[in-house]
């Protein structure tokens, strides 16, 4: 398996995403598969989640008993040396995902991605689009205690910071577009990053109030980094112009730390 694929860009922005819970593995497209980057330290706690009994899982996660049945045998078989799996960007099927759409990329579009992309994990720590996934269930933001402290942030901080310090360096005009949510972006050590961050906030008006509704902000986040690959963009500016599905941005309401992206509220749906 090659852990790199030839980069087609030269690019100065790096877009982080959140997993999602629910994993999909059928119908897995023809794509390169590569090689997670937090090699030692995903088999670090690997050692840890292994032990973890059932009625851990249940307690941690707050599961149903068949999901912490489900999740403990994934930790039983779990191999952090496998190198097989499937694609990270194809085996996550949240809401986010939806609005990505990574099958229906083509060859040039997952390269770009693979660049520009990163997606934080409770057991891998950074993955890129490309990178061997196994099915896995473990949320940043429970309370697992490891060697290195009380909770998975504790665990992650300075390998996700030193992760994204180096696929970021070097290049001009160098900004982190956080995608991500607030549990997942909890695990980048701001003090330690040493680029700027743009936090992207997606929001639905409705007489004349607004409001961020999970569903849709979350699907908004995919969105919006599809139409970074499928415009090649390579500087944070080119986001200002993001108007998938209706959404705009409003500057009146942003900083420039913070861009708020609005559109009127789709009726809801029902049952």
């Amino acid at each position: 398996m090659a852990d790199t694929i030839a980069a087609l860009y030269e690019w100065a922005m790096l877009i982080v995403l959140s997993p999602a819970k629910a994993m999909k593995f059928e119908d897995a497209p023809d794509a390169p598969l590569t090689t997670p980057l937090l090699k030692s330290d995903i088999a670090e706690l690997a050692e840890r989640t292994v032990r973890l009994r059932q009625s851990d899982l249940k307690r941690l996660m707050g599961i149903s008993d068949n999901l912490a049945h489900l999740n403990h045998e994934r930790f039983q078989a779990f191999d952090p040396a496998c190198e097989d799996g499937l694609q990270a960007a194809f085996a996550f099927n949240g809401d986010v995902y939806q609005g990505l759409n990574a099958r229906g990329l083509d060859r040039k579009g997952l390269v770009w991605a693979q660049d520009h992309i990163r997606i934080l994990s409770g057991l891998y720590g950074v993955l890129r689009p490309l990178d061997a996934v196994q099915p896995y269930r473990l949320e940043m933001g429970i309370r697992l205690q490891t060697k290195r402290g009380s909770d998975l942030y504790r665990f992650w901080k300075g390998p996700v910071a030193g992760t994204l310090n180096d696929a970021l360096d070097g290049h001009a005009d160098a900004t982190l577009i956080n995608l991500a949510s607030q549990e997942y972006f909890a695990a980048v050590d701001r003090k330690a990053l040493r680029f700027p961050v743009v936090n992207c906030h997606f929001r639905e008006e409705k007489d004349g109030e607004h409001r961020i509704i999970s569903f849709y902000a979350k699907k908004a986040r995919g969105l919006m980094a599809r139409y970074a690959i499928d415009r090649r963009l390579d500087r944070a500016e080119g986001l200002k112009d993001f108007n998938a599905e209706g959404y705009g941005y409003r500057p009146e309401l942003s900083s420039d730390e913070d861009w708020v992206f609005m559109r009127p509220q789709p009726p809801l749906k029902s049952g």
